[in-house]
């Protein structure tokens, strides 16, 4: 085994404990009472801020994304395309509004994005549920595997991420993949299959 190889295992092995050590430490605050994060209810601001209306073109509902689908005032789930909402860089709060054409098809427009900010974080490999998470500071986000598999995104890269400035979301939109030099660097081919 190479000495990049070597170090890049080692790095992986650390950030991966660094992942785990996260995770218990969340799980403690919350059975202690401490965790401060407060979840935002998607479906009490869907109720306030979304509508539903027809026209020519089909049925029209606004609402409120959660990071994974948008839910109309009426508590109705809708599926996000993946790509959409990765391409669309969409974070948890954003309004959305669906037009649901005669033919069937869904039309998704983002049409109130939330405040944003840039964070940068290392992106790992959760073990667990077997999806890629970006450990930023002392928070853990889920990320679409859309954004990471459209950007080539490998366990031990920097992912640039962009979460809601003034909400604490699980949720963040990938923005960019800084590659992990150690991979480019090696000049080994590892041939194992």
């Amino acid at each position: 085994m190479s000495k990049a190889k070597k170090i890049k295992d080692l790095e992986s092995l650390i950030y991966n404990l660094e992942l785990e050590l996260k995770k218990t430490k969340q799980v403690l605050a919350e059975l202690d009472g401490r965790s401060s994060s407060q979840a935002v209810d998607y479906s009490l601001k869907a109720n306030q801020l979304g509508s539903e209306s027809s026209s020519d073109t089909g049925q029209v509902v606004e609402g409120v994304f959660n990071g994974q689908i948008m839910i109309g005032p009426d508590g109705k789930k809708y599926s996000v395309p993946a790509n959409y909402a990765s391409k669309s860089k969409l974070l948890e709060g954003d309004i959305l509004k669906l037009t649901i054409a005669r033919d069937g098809s869904f039309i998704f427009k983002q049409i109130a994005p939330i405040e944003r900010i840039r964070l940068v974080g290392r992106l790992l490999k959760d073990k667990e549920t077997n999806s890629f998470v970006v450990l930023a500071g002392d928070k853990i986000y889920r990320v679409l595997t859309a954004s990471i598999t459209y950007f080539k995104g490998e366990e031990g890269d920097e992912a640039v991420i962009l979460v809601p400035k003034d909400s604490d979301s699980q949720w963040a939109a990938v923005e960019n993949i800084i590659r992990n030099k150690n991979e480019s660097n090696s000049g080994d081919l590892d041939l194992n299959f």
